[in-house]
């Protein structure tokens, strides 16, 4: 298996950051020969140690941070010293961030860090690519801080729509996407949390139709309500192949191509 996505971890909101009903890490990305970790979440670093196989974070090229938010920052610092051996190794990762949590007031990368990384802006709509793999940014969400989703140009697009307040922006940004895995926090939405609920969600799988949609990032109501019902339900209303992630839930996507009726998608654990 070359290519696929493997879930660290699917917790999401402080409630279940903090009792660890689900992990809080982040998300592993192997496409196109380039590791990637995407929000190095609360755990990160022990659930790569942990893994069978374990991942080897000395092969990591390149991090990925949609926000400074301490659920998806907390470990950043921390995997940045193991990639590099506290700066002896001089192979330098990318950091993709958004200017804000680099450079802002909350700025969660440290001084003494910067220099052992190749920082790389993460800008609204923006091109970016590590090696001979592209990405874009997002439009820049609305979640109370600078936060930007991420589209892979893998055989069609493979988009990560992170935390996020509904807007009509998404639809038009994340158009197109084959392969769309969401972080559905909420089942039923608060004026006051910058964060998708359930029928938001399912507005957008009926606007974007995505080929399969991975829902994940679940706060409290969400595991209330059990995210396998959510997903059968919203695979009913949109037609859309939606599953929900679990910790460990590894989505391998060798045989995936946006123009083959017969791809095949296969999970299993880790």
């Amino acid at each position: 298996m070359e290519n696929f996505i493997r879930f660290l971890g699917t917790s999401g909101g402080r409630f279940v950051m903090a009792s660890q009903l689900r992990s809080s890490a982040g998300t592993f990305i192997s496409l196109k020969g380039k590791n990637i970790i995407l929000d190095p979440g609360p755990g990160t670093l022990v659930r790569c140690v942990d893994a069978n196989p374990c991942i080897d974070l000395s092969k990591i090229d390149a991090i990925i941070l949609s926000h400074n938010h301490i659920d998806h920052s907390n470990d950043l610092n921390v995997i940045i010293d193991v990639i590099t051996t506290g700066g002896w190794n001089k192979r330098k990762p990318l950091l993709f961030a958004p200017k804000e949590s680099i450079d802002g007031e909350d700025k969660v990368l440290f001084n003494y860090l910067r220099n052992f990384v190749n920082i790389e802006v993460l800008k609204p709509s923006a091109n970016y690519a590590i090696g001979n793999l592209k990405f874009k940014a997002s439009v820049e969400h609305q979640h109370g801080v600078e936060t930007y989703g991420i589209m892979f140009d893998f055989n069609g697009k493979i988009s990560f729509m992170v935390d996020t307040k509904y807007f009509p922006g998404l639809i038009k940004s994340y158009a197109g996407s084959e392969i769309l895995v969401i972080n559905l926090v909420m089942n039923k939405g608060k004026d006051k949390i910058m964060h998708l609920c359930v029928d938001e969600v399912q507005k957008i799988l009926s606007e974007i139709k995505p080929k399969k949609c991975i829902i994940t990032h679940f706060g409290r109501t969400m595991l209330k309500v059990d995210p396998n019902k959510v997903a059968e339900k919203l695979s009913e209303e949109t037609n859309t192949d939606v599953i929900a992630a679990e910790d460990g839930m590894i989505l391998n996507l060798d045989k995936f191509n946006a123009d083959d009726k017969d791809r095949q998608m296969k999970f299993n654990f880790g």
